[in-house]
């Protein structure tokens, strides 16, 4: 597949998203039929551990955002002090992932499994978005990172991104990890991004730890 495409991301200073104010919308802010199979997009992990029950899976690409590490990460991969970055779907360019469909009967516990793991913070936007495979266009509920929420870090460069990954760790073990996972579960899937292999090379070529895929979840 070819690499993915990006664009430049916006520089606006973030403002707190009222998702921090208030609570976190629940499911029902996708507004989903009742009796009904739902697909889910899946652009990182989701991937390749989704962690709830599906019966199909597809190929499917995502326009419109793309794949990056834009969101600040205080717990899994860095720290209050030392934040780290982990992967949202940014404005612009395109995205290459995956699609599950999941059952009607299942629908309710994949969303409670979705919303523990993905909406804590409520620095992702659940929405119904658009995407094409090989079977047609379908809609599907993605996570959007949020460009209003103060853990959003989608203006930083690819230098700059590079040095948080290269000298951040957190309580699952260094951000670099997570990266160089990343990078190794796209290609095994024939996934290929032009960026996220950029950045690997350019944190690997300074780094003091080894950029080499871990066991367990990137």
């Amino acid at each position: 597949m070819p690499p993915d495409a990006s664009s430049a991301r916006p520089s606006s200073t973030p403002t707190v998203t009222d998702f921090e104010s208030g609570p976190i919308p629940g499911p029902e802010i996708l507004a989903l039929p009742p009796g009904r199979d739902l697909w889910v997009f899946a652009y990182g992990s989701l991937m390749w551990d989704p962690g709830f029950v599906h019966a199909e899976t597809r190929p499917a690409l995502l326009r419109g955002y793309h794949r990056e590490f834009c969101v600040s990460s205080h717990r899994y991969r860095g720290t209050l002090e030392r934040p780290g970055l982990v992967l949202g779907l940014d404005r612009g360019g395109s995205c290459r992932g995956l699609a599950f469909r999941v059952e009607a009967a299942t629908v309710p516990d994949a969303l409670a499994y979705l919303w523990d793991r993905e909406m804590s913070s409520g620095v992702y936007r659940p929405r119904m978005v658009p995407i094409s495979t090989a079977g047609g266009r379908l809609l599907a509920c993605a996570f959007l990172a949020d460009p209003r929420h103060r853990q959003y870090c989608g203006a930083l460069s690819l230098d700059d991104v590079a040095g948080r990954i290269r000298e951040c760790c957190g309580e699952r073990g260094p951000n670099i990890d997570y990266l160089a996972n990343t990078v190794v579960h796209l290609h095994a899937l024939g996934i290929r991004d032009a960026r996220l292999e950029a950045l690997h090379a350019a944190a690997c070529g300074q780094s003091e730890v080894p950029c080499a895929a871990s066991p367990g979840l990137a």
